[in-house]
């Protein structure tokens, strides 16, 4: 009889790893997770040790979860590894690395460079190459900023990774990195059907020096015997490409066919929606912001647009940080959590907030209004307000821009039919309501456990041939719960949305004035 297969999903994040074992029911076996750090050396930079950090991770983790299980490492059929954003990490033959890696698109240390590159390329042939215009989550500007100010290091490096090609590179010794990845964040280094691009390579690094690409899915090599030793695994054990920590989450939640929209509520809002065609970059006329051009997705025969907020769960952790302080007290002391405080003195609130309207960019703004000078708003404040009404009015607010994007979708001729959620906002069952009523859609909620390593083991499961690509893996995930909208409270919010926008659009100029103005001038 043939023995039991399990199938391994590791995923490094900002400040933490998670791990899980799942069986071929797809049942989770083991879970475990481990926090880590993040180093700010200066500001506006953000990096990670790859080995301390990420190698170290993934071999604890691996350990941690053989052992909780009891599984026998030659049972473990495959195994998928997934890591935060798109990283820049240049490492020697021995894939050690040369440095502490360069994170995703939260590290702008390559400012510079991204101008020089626009003023060099021009918009539009800019737009052809990156298809948006460069910022600082474009991992070419990261390379070129490496040639610039660190030579040495630049003239050292084999192969410039990012954190999943990193790990599968210290599984196997092979150097693969997922195509949605490279065609993504690495452009113009591939070109858009993933080969590597020659001609445009030789301005940031030698052809040879960055990975080659695969499916997320495909077993690009085998655990050698060196990463069996540090890891626990089995020498030979297949190994796949993986792919990015919000995409391996947004497949585990469901985001496996076009029409379907993913929004992840963590401490920013991040989406990815699936299409059936590449969309080009779009600014609305309406006023309702801009999109950045798609992308071939991870599953196969599909493109995708994606981007992210600055603000959602900040933002919420900015409204307990100020007006929940003893709840946050008690919380600390072992009594209910302040978050769920709030979630029901929100609840308890109508729609609107009795008046009050909240602009969500405390921190600048990215998708839709990419407006880094953004700044957020309290319309409509009156005596009778409370913190619960400032409360629930962040909620909303995360809400407006939610359905910001789904109009977005709608000016291109392309709304979605499906909207599934992840992050730890889906905890809040009260926004989640708020979201599924502004949208006036049916809101999908994963169960706890699908998150990004969840995702990598399912992943694992396709590239060992346990479940029959991407259909095969939606049919096998959980339904999970699903929140219903009611259309009255949606037919509010759309009343309400064009106060929202113009809020914005109406105040921008006085929100730069903001910024120049200086004491004493």
């Amino acid at each position: 009889m043939k023995e039991k297969e399990y199938f391994l999903g590791i995923d490094i994040g900002t400040f933490a790893s998670r791990g899980m074992l799942i069986d071929e029911t797809f049942q989770v076996v083991a879970d475990a997770s481990v926090p880590h750090t993040m180093e700010n050396p200066r500001p506006g930079w953000f990096e990670q040790d790859a080995m301390d950090i990420w190698w170290h991770d993934f071999c604890l983790l691996s350990h941690m979860l053989i052992e909780q299980s009891g599984v026998m490492p030659s049972r473990i059929a495959c195994v998928g590894a997934s890591a935060l954003g798109t990283d820049c990490l240049p490492v020697d033959e021995c894939c050690t690395p040369l440095r502490p890696a360069i994170l995703y698109g939260i590290d702008a240390r390559a400012e510079k460079e991204a101008e020089w590159l626009t003023s060099y390329y021009g918009k539009e042939r800019v737009q052809a190459l990156f298809g948006h215009p460069i910022c600082s989550g474009d991992t070419a500007t990261k390379i070129l900023w490496l040639k610039n100010h660190e030579p040495e290091v630049y003239a050292r490096t084999y192969k410039f990774l990012t954190g999943s090609s990193f790990l599968a590179a210290r599984l196997t010794g092979n150097y693969v990195i997922d195509q949605f990845l490279a065609k993504g964040s690495f452009r113009p280094l591939y070109r858009t059907d993933g080969q590597i691009n020659e001609e445009e390579c030789s301005l940031y690094c030698r052809p040879d020096q960055i990975a080659e690409t695969a499916l997320s899915t495909a077993v690009i090599g085998t655990v050698t015997r060196k990463a069996a030793s540090e890891s626990g695994l089995l020498e030979g054990t297949p190994v796949i490409a993986g792919t990015g920590d919000s995409t391996a989450e947004a497949i585990s939640a469901g985001l496996t066919e076009a029409g379907t929209v993913f929004f992840q509520y963590g401490s920013s809002m991040y989406y990815y929606y699936c299409t059936d065609k590449l969309i080009s970059s779009y600014t609305s006329p309406n006023g309702n912001g801009s999109l950045n051009g798609g992308k071939i997705f991870t599953v196969p025969g599909t493109f995708c647009l994606g981007d992210g907020t600055n603000a959602a769960g900040t933002l919420t952790r900015w409204v307990r940080d100020l007006f929940y302080q003893k709840e946050l007290a008690e919380q600390n002391l072992g009594g209910e959590n302040a978050y769920s405080v709030m979630a029901r003195e929100a609840a308890s609130l109508s729609p609107g907030c009795d008046g009050l309207l909240m602009l969500p960019y405390i921190y600048g703004e990215r998708s839709p209004l990419q407006d880094p000078k953004a700044s957020g708003m309290l319309f409509g404040l009156k005596g009778s307000h409370t913190r619960a009404h400032i409360n629930r009015a962040a909620l909303e607010a995360v809400g407006f821009y939610t359905y910001q994007h789904l109009l977005l979708f709608e000016e291109l001729g392309s709304r979605p039919f499906r909207l599934i959620t992840a992050g730890g906002g889906t905890r809040n069952e009260t926004w989640m309501q708020i979201i599924a009523d502004m949208a006036g859609m049916e809101v999908h909620i994963p169960e706890p456990f699908q998150c990004s390593a969840y995702g990598d083991a399912m992943l694992a499961a396709v590239g060992a041939g346990r479940l029959s690509g991407f259909s095969g893996l939606s049919r096998a995930l959980p339904v999970g719960k699903i929140l219903r909208p009611d259309m009255a409270n949606h037919a509010f919010y759309k009343k309400r949305y064009p106060l929202f926008r113009d809020l914005y659009l109406d105040n921008r100029n006085k929100m730069y004035c903001l910024y120049d103005e200086k004491p004493g001038k």
